[in-house]
């Protein structure tokens, strides 16, 4: 059919691998897990929009925000949308599922 895409689940972690207020880089890949403070999972890509920089390993959680400590640059965790300067590009954002006791990314 056109106008379909498939979309790939992969496996993130186990839920108790990843606790709140942190983040993680999901191997081979370029999508950072993140588990806001609720326990809320999301995912997004790993480079801040702004400058290469890593934010499933370097980036800090705030309330429902994302910062990138290099330059304090803040994204919004459920959309990517930028939130002050210096970024200004809306960061990727993928679906996360749970599933028991397991977390999926879906990507395409």
């Amino acid at each position: 059919m056109e106008g379909t895409q498939t979309m790939n689940r992969q496996l993130a972690c186990a839920v108790d691998d990843l606790a709140p207020g942190e983040s993680m880089t999901l191997e081979g890949d370029q999508i950072a897990l993140h588990r806001a403070e609720d326990g809320t999972f999301f995912a997004t890509a790993d480079s801040c929009t702004h400058e290469k920089w890593s934010l499933g390993t370097e980036g800090e959680i705030e309330g429902d925000e994302l910062v990138c400590p290099l330059h304090m640059a803040r994204f919004e965790l459920s959309s990517g949308k930028p939130l002050c300067l210096p970024a200004t590009v809306m960061l990727a954002t993928y679906q996360v599922e749970v599933d028991g006791d397991q977390v999926y990314v879906l990507s395409q």
